[in-house]
């Protein structure tokens, strides 16, 4: 090692450089997180999902009015189920709605 590439060694105790280093590891910790293919959720994690209570979520699957998914016996939701409910929730203004629709 030579002194120049000494000198262009960041010094470790610089505390934005660490504040840099913590923010890489939690963003490469994030990766595995970002893809959701294969991950269930339980009724608790997809009640906060689609903002609505973990009751109304399990009434829903007892009921069969969304779809889940069981593995065993524990009903679970994909990412998928998940946006089929929020797409099929919504509903659209009459077209004779006496409001106009908001730019």
């Amino acid at each position: 090692m030579t002194r120049k590439t000494l000198a262009s060694v960041p010094d470790q105790t610089d505390p934005v450089i660490s504040l840099l280093e913590q923010l890489l590891q939690a963003v490469e910790g994030l990766k595995g997180e970002l893809n959701v293919g294969l991950r269930t959720f339980s009724a608790e994690e997809a009640a906060v999902l689609l903002g609505k209570t973990e009751n109304w979520v399990t009434e829903q699957i007892q009921d069969g009015t969304i779809p889940h998914t069981r593995i065993g016996k524990t009903p679970r939701l994909t990412a998928e189920h998940i946006k089929w409910v929020q797409a099929n929730g919504e509903v659209l203004p009459h077209q004779y709605s006496p409001r106009p629709l908001a730019a």
